[in-house]
This record gives structure tokens, sequence and C-alpha cells, in this order.
């Protein structure tokens, strides 16, 4: 016999727990190596668990929704068994589950009848989509009670037809509305406001989209103008690009923005490091990067470590204007919205221009309204006559 211990791999030093999340083997299954065992989750990023060895998983130390620390053995693999000869135990529920769920002979992973039990189900009454119709912890969630007085996560549901449902924040959304509201507590947060004529942007894009594509292999999207204006704006104005620590100004030397982009588990602020070394190609090649590995809940902790300014995008989903939250230790944000068609008035003349309102929130603890408002006209100007970009001015 040769046992392979499976342990959490190792977090940040800013990371003192996590969560595992649902177990995608169970005691007896054969595993190959590196293959996907459970993801855990911290309050940061969602970490893969690999099977360090080719083999049988004789135990389950901490079952699904266990809270972890670093380097702690969760299961043990057998190297030299075949998956009939594994023992045919069910993993150890956690130190604290609830009462187990009445049964009619459905079998729940251990987290799945927890939640069963709180609801006041009945297992019996579930459909279980695992392995050998195994009921998971989505079946329990999912699932409604029938001739029983419902109960989720010990929170009454009422009947009829005005439902209610309670579930626990995720680790990373705990994190995301501690720091919102640490932010807004020790942040003199202000927000300054203009209107940028999108026409120039639009009109080069279209103009060129198809041969960039071509070229870099990557659509022209808008987001990487905005970075750059805003990387010009950084360059003039330094404090937009610093932050607090403690009572001292960091000044940083160097440009790396947070793009907030959504995730199935909430918002995540990946950085683009060293932007003011990036091409347009090489933004937009970053972002889809990003894109994709939010979606697929990938993004590892370098990605999510650092930044010195950030981004977010609320126009994807239709803002029309918004304050976003300072995302400490950093000093600005800055917000972009829908762009829409509006009446505006040039020369005298009312005409019809695609106009994106910015927003920028800063930290008035050492940035002035001048600095935000004169950072802010920058990034406009860049905006709108593009070729500033290129000439620095």
């Amino acid at each position: 016999m040769a046992i392979f211990e499976v342990k959490v791999p190792q977090l940040s030093e800013s990371v003192a727990e996590a969560t595992l999340l649902q177990w995608k083997k169970k005691v007896g299954d054969a595993v190959g190596q590196d293959e996907i065992l459970i993801e855990i989750e911290t309050d940061k990023v969602v970490l893969e668990v690999p099977a360090p060895s080719a083999g049988v998983i004789t135990e389950i130390v901490v079952a699904d929704g266990g809270t972890v620390v670093a380097e702690q053995l969760i299961a043990k693999i057998d190297s030299t068994a075949v998956a009939s000869a594994a023992p045919a135990a069910a993993a150890p529920a956690p130190a604290k589950a609830a009462p187990a769920a009445k049964s009619s002979g459905a079998a729940a992973a251990p987290s799945a009848a927890k939640i069963l039990a709180e609801k006041n189900i009945d297992a019996g009454q579930v459909a279980g989509s695992g392995r050998d119709g195994r009921i998971t912890k989505g079946d329990a969630l999912n699932a409604s009670a029938v001739g029983s007085t419902a109960a989720l996560l010990s929170a009454p549901v009422p009947t009829g037809d005005r439902p209610e449902e309670r579930v626990p924040m995720s680790r990373l959304c705990a994190r995301i509305a501690e720091r919102l509201l640490e932010s807004q507590a020790n942040n003199a947060i202000l927000t300054t406001f203009n209107e940028v004529n999108m026409a120039p942007v639009i009109a080069m894009r279209n103009k060129h989209k198809d041969q960039f594509e071509k070229v870099h292999g990557v659509k022209l999207g808008f987001m990487s103008f905005f970075v750059k204006a805003a990387t010009h704006a950084l360059k003039k104005f330094p404090l937009l690009n610093a932050s607090v620590d403690g009572n001292d100004i960091v000044y940083h030397g160097y440009f790396d923005i947070g793009i907030a982009v959504s995730s199935p588990r909430g918002l995540v602020v990946p950085i683009l490091r060293d932007v003011d070394q990036m091409n347009l190609a090489d933004i937009e090649k970053k972002i889809a990067e990003f894109g994709v590995k939010a979606r697929e809940g990938k993004l590892s902790l370098e990605d999510l470590t650092g930044g010195t300014f950030s981004i977010s995008n609320g126009g994807v989903f239709g803002s029309m204007l918004s304050t976003p939250i300072i995302n400490p230790p950093q000093s600005a944000i800055l917000g972009i919205h829908a762009t829409k068609e509006r009446a505006v008035v040039e020369n005298g003349q009312i005409v019809i221009r695609p106009i994106n309102y910015f927003a920028l929130s800063y930290d008035h603890r050492i940035i002035d309204g001048r600095e935000a408002v004169l950072g802010l006209v920058a990034m406009k100007d860049a905006l709108e006559d593009p070729s500033r970009l290129l000439l620095d001015l």
C-alpha cells in the first residue's frame, strides 16, 4: 500500500482559512494523477486541488463545506488499490454538522444531508444528480419541501405565492462586502463627473477593427482605449496613482490597473500590470484572458493582487451613472457607463453625439478636487482626440 496525502494548497499571507466546496469524487472512486478532486474557496479566489497520484480515494478527512487552513490534510489516496477493492465508507460530516436528514433510501452527501435536515425535507423526495443517484449540495439547495414546514438554514420560508430563500454569503462575497464597508469608513470619498463624446473613438474603432482583428487575433473593444486614457491621466497627475499607507503617501512609479469583471461568484478585479508598456492589442488580449478565467473560476491570487488604480465598467450592463467605491489602498477609481446618443450643444447648435458619463471617485484625504477634476478632464481630452495618446499631449 502506498498512501498519498491530499492537502490544502498554500494560501496567500492575507488568507487565514478557506472553505471546501464539493468533492468531485467519493471514497472508493478511482482517480487519475492531476485530476481535480475539489475546489477550495478563499475570500479572493477559488483554488483547484488536483490528485497527487493516480489511485483510489481511501479516506476523505474533511467533507463538503468544511473550513480548512493551508497544508491541512483533507483526503488520502492509495496508489496501489483498485476501485473495486476500495472501502465504501462515506465521507465524515463536518465537526458541527446538523442532524442527518430523514431518509427513505436516497444517499446524500454530508453537506446535502445538513441542508435537507434544516429544510425538513426527506431525502427520498429529492432526485440526486450525483454519481449513482447521490444527492449533492446543489440538489439540496434547489429542493423544495413537499407537505412539510420548510426551512432553509434555520430561516422560515413562507408558503403560498411569496416564497423566500436564505443562503449564506460565499467567502468571496463576504470579503468584498467587508472591503467596501472598510473603504467607505476609512476614505474621504468624493466623486467628480464629466461627459465624454465617444464619436472619435467610435470612428477610429470602426475604421480599423477588421484589420486589427486580422493582425492581432483579438477584437478591438473600447476598454483598451479607456485604459490608455486613464494611464495618460495618471502620468500627468501621480496622486491618482498613489496609495495611502498609514500616514504616508506612496507614489507608484508603475501603472497597474485593476479591471472589474463579473464572475459566477461575484465581482473580481484582476490586474493589468505595467499598462504604460502595453499597446491596445496587449490590453485587449489580457482583458479577454481575464474574462475567460473569471467565468471558469481560474483567476489566481497573483492575478488579483496589487493594483494602483481601478476601472469599473458598469456600462456593459446598461448603467447610465454611478459613484464607484475606491478599492483600498488605492486612492481613485474610474467608473464608465453606457454610451448613448444625447443632445448636446456645439458652437451654439444642438447636435446628437454618442455620450458616455465618466465618474472618478477619489480619496479627498490626499487628492484635492483640482487634481481629480483635471485628471478626469485629461481622460476626456484623450478620448475626444485620440491623437493625444500617440503624441503624449
